[in-house]
This record gives structure tokens, C-alpha cells and sequence, in this order.
């Protein structure tokens, strides 16, 4: 290789963030770094619990000193550091419905100071998206709700807190992901909203994220058709740059959603589809949770091969190299320290912003010993195999051991209409106990309480609510 082709490889390798398999660092991540690599990001898949994540994150700072370590930790349903047991923080949904942003920045301040404990400088949060859709698959409560103010009073208070600790935030999901009902990992979602409307709702809380200075923002594989009806914004220059760099005047670091999502690379493939995000306007390109040496390789070869056949621009690469080493220097490693619980300031008071309707407020009032019935919700892959509810608390029993003269919640999330947890809750009456359905996600109609998440936070002090507090599963006495 000349010096010219290995000056060219360093550049591309200045704009990449593979994931990797496993919970220890592999031989080629160490090698890439040496030669450029910018950055690595975490998921739960390398994960096993916080004494491991801190080892591996302590030993890719002695093989890499100077990387950008990346995660997704939102708070709430999406977790990284508390994989998979369960976020200590209530997440967006929950901390829009209280509307406190004070209580929204110092959340985020405390996920940054335990990513900073870890030695992570960049943090794939907060999602800005506005959940305009009930039936959103893949947002949720994930969102700070469905209006685009109060999205962006909430982004704007969340990166501050983020980065007042030291960690770079990314606004996600550019240009907006909430107006959509199919999940860009399985498949090519579409805004079909007209210009107008996108201007004012999906990108308010963009227009907020950089007035309060984000780092980073994260593209969607998300089509907006009355903006660039052929391409997803990850692909569309028209969106980064002539939406989010001109009309919006962002600076800073474009990060890709990852690039193995069926709405990125489902029929072009992963490399291609890098060469195409470099090319749109993207910076830093995320590879996915289970990048392996081979798929580096041939990511790598196909950004070199676009540029030495003049389909991709040197510069394009130089600009996006440039701006990403600019933010390694603006957000260097942390020292690292002992990892904390990141407990909510006011965990006690979550519950009181529950919803509750008139069935579920007498269902508290009633005597009777009190039993949670959970029935599994098959996740979405960004929240991945993550405990939660009033199960990841231990309050929890199956149904067939429910108690005979227990009143019964059933608790599931995502209740569509077709869900299994009211043919469950039918079982629960024709069993003749006192029976209400409580939703741990988005509300979208029908339910008796709804809780807007299900983190490990919220799970607790669902069961406090519900007469269980720090009781075993199965009820309590109830005299």
C-alpha cells in the first residue's frame, strides 16, 4: 500500500463506528484503531452486567485511548448500561408527562455521569422524535411526547444535561421518526406529511437540539416525501445538507442510524450503503451491532474503491474525518471512575403521573390482596431483550398461580388490538377476580392505567401502586 493509499485509509477510517460481537475487545478493533479507526459503539450484546461493561470499556481505553466510545442509552425502555436488567430512569415519555425540565436535565446529567464513570464521551440519545403516530412500532415512549413544543422544550433540557456532564448527545432520529408505523430495522418507513407540516412538527425539536448546542444529530432511514421523495434522509443531501446544514445551520457531527437496518441496507447491502451516506452528507457512519472483521473490511474497500473512482469526493471524506476529530477533541475520553446506580431524583413521585381511570382507582381501593400478571410484548430491536415492567421488579406471578381471591392487573405494552393480554385479562374475570389492564407503553386506547414506559424505575413504583411495594410477588395480606 503507498503512502497515499494509506493516508486515504486513515481518512475513511476516521469516519467509521463498527459495533462487534462478543464481550471482550477483538484483536481487529485494537489494529483498526491504530490505524485511524475514529470510533466503537456498544450494545447490549456485549453486555453481561455492570462489572463486565466496565472491564471492557477499561480495556478498549488502554487499546485505544483517544476512541469516541459510543452507546445508546436513552433512559427508560432503551438501555445499554443496565442491560438487561433495567433502566434506573423513567425515559422520555414519562419525563414529558411530568414537564419539569429541570427534572429532564438532571436525568440526563445522571446517565452522563455514569457513561463518564464508564469512559463513554458519546451518547446516541435523546431521541427528539415527535410521536405524532399512536401506533408507532419503534418510538413510543422513547418520545417526550406528541406535541412538537413540548418536544422541544424537553430536547433542549436533555442535552444540556447530557453534555454539562462531558458526553456528547445526538438529537435522533433526523428529520423526524414519529409519524410512522413501520420500523425502519425491518423495513423503509415514509412521512407522507406535507412540507408545511414537517417544517413545524418533526423539525422543531431539531431547531432546539442545536440552539441548545448538540454535539451530534442522527439521521433516520426514513423517507419524507414532500421533501426528497427518492431518498431516506441517511442518503439524501437534500436533507443534510441543504435541511439540517443550511436552512437549520448545523455544525457539528451527522451520525448515521446504523447501517445494517433494513431501511438503510436491506437491498443495497452494508458497504454500499456507506459509500451512499458518506456521499449524502454523513460524518460518522454507525455499522451495526454485529459488525465482524470481514464486514469492516469490505466497508472499508468500498468507500476506498467510490473515491478512487471519483464517485465519492476526497473532500467529502476529508470533511467528514475533519469534523469528527473535532469532536473527540470538543468531548474527550473521561477519566474513569465507580460506575454509579444513576438512581431517579424522584422516583417516589413517578407513579402520581401515572393515568389511571375510574376502573383502575377502584381496583386500588379494594381490599382485596393484589397480583401482577405480565404477558410478554415481543420488543423492538433498538429496546433489544431488556427486563422490564413490574417483572424486572420481581412483583410478578404466572397466572396460573394466581391466588383465589386476588384482584389481578394485567400488565403488557404496545396493547394493540389483537394483543394476547386481553384475552388474558377475560381468563382473569371468568376466574371471578377483580381485573384492569395496565399498559406500559404508549397509550392507545382501552387501557385501565397506562404508565408511559417500562423501565425498571417504573415497573417498582407500579407495584407500590398497586399494593405490592417491596412485597414478594403474589400479594399482600389484606388486612
Amino acid at each position: 500500500m503507498t503512502t497515499h493509499q494509506e493516508a486515504l485509509r486513515r481518512l475513511v477510517l476516521g469516519t467509521l463506528m463498527p459495533g462487534f460481537i462478543g464481550t471482550t475487545v477483538p484483536d481487529w478493533i485494537t489494529r483498526e484503531y491504530a490505524a485511524g479507526l475514529a470510533s466503537v459503539c456498544l450494545y447490549g450484546t456485549n453486555v453481561a452486567g455492570p462489572g463486565q461493561l466496565a472491564q471492557l470499556c477499561a480495556e478498549l481505553r488502554d487499546a485505544a485511548p483517544n476512541l469516541i466510545l459510543t452507546v445508546d442509552e436513552e433512559g427508560g425502555d432503551v438501555t445499554r448500561l443496565h442491560y438487561p436488567t433495567g433502566s434506573p430512569q423513567p425515559g422520555n415519555a414519562l419525563l414529558g408527562r411530568i414537564d419539569d425540565t429541570a427534572l429532564t436535565r438532571e436525568s440526563a446529567a445522571t446517565i452522563g455521569r455514569e457513561l463518564t464513570a464508564y469512559g463513554i464521551n458519546l451518547d446516541l440519545a435523546p431521541v427528539v422524535d415527535v410521536n405524532s403516530a399512536d401506533e408507532n412500532p419503534v418510538i413510543g415512549v422513547r418520545s417526550f411526547g406528541a406535541d412538537a413544543a413540548h418536544v422541544a422544550r424537553h430536547t433542549a433540557a436533555w442535552i444540556e444535561g447530557m453534555q454539562s456532564a462531558g458526553v456528547a448527545a445526538c438529537a435522533k432520529h433526523f428529520p423526524g421518526h414519529g409519524d410512522t408505523v413501520t420500523d425502519s430495522h425491518l423495513g423503509l418507513p415514509r412521512v407522507d406529511a406535507p412540507r408545511e407540516v414537517v417544517e413545524a412538527r418533526e423539525l422543531e425539536p431539531f431547531r432546539a437540539a442545536i440552539a441548545a448546542g448538540t454535539a451530534c444529530v442522527m439521521t433516520s432511514h426514513v423517507l419524507v416525501s414532500s421533501i426528497d421523495p427518492d431518498r431516506p434522509s441517511t442518503f439524501s443531501p437534500v436533507l443534510l445538507e441543504e435541511v439540517l446544514r443550511g436552512q437549520l445551520g448545523f455544525r457539528g457531527v451527522i451520525v448515521t442510524d446504523a447501517l445494517d437496518m433494513a431501511g438503510a441496507s436491506a437491498i443495497t447491502g452494508i458497504p454500499e450503503a456507506a459509500v451512499r451516506a458518506l456521499a449524502a452528507g454523513c460524518d460518522l457512519l454507525c455499522l451495526g451491532s454485529e459488525t465482524s472483521e470481514v464486514l469492516f473490511t469490505e466497508v472499508v474497500e468500498a468507500i476506498l474503491t467510490a473515491v478512487e473512482s471519483g464517485r465519492l469526493p476526497r473532500e467529502r471524506v476529508e470533511h467528514a474525518a475533519h469534523r469528527v476529530a473535532l469532536l473527540s477533541g470538543l468531548f474527550p475520553p473521561p477519566l474513569e471512575g465507580s460506575p454509579s446506580e444513576g438512581a431517579f431524583a424522584q422516583a417516589e413521585a413517578l407513579a402520581g403521573w401515572f393515568h389511571l381511570e375510574a376502573a383502575a382507582r377502584e381496583w386500588i381501593a379494594d381490599a382485596a390482596a393484589p397480583a401482577i400478571v405480565q404477558v410478554d410484548t415481543l420488543a423492538n430491536l433498538a429496546v433489544g431483550h431488556v427486563a422490564w415492567g413490574p417483572e424486572a421488579a420481581g412483583l410478578t406471578v404466572p397466572e396460573a398461580d394466581v391466588p383465589a381471591a386476588a384482584k389481578v392487573a394485567v400488565a403488557a405494552r404496545d396493547l394493540s388490538a389483537d394483543h394476547p393480554a386481553w384475552r388474558t385479562a377475560e381468563r382473569m374475570r371468568a376466574a371471578g377476580h377483580r381485573t384492569i389492564v395496565v399498559e406500559c407503553g404508549w397509550p392507545r386506547g382501552g387501557a385501565d392505567l397506562v404508565t408511559y414506559g417500562g423501565s425498571l424505575v417504573v415497573g417498582q413504583q407500579l407495584g407500590r401502586l398497586l399494593g405490592l411495594g417491596d412485597h414478594p410477588a403474589g400479594g399482600v395480606d389484606a388486612g
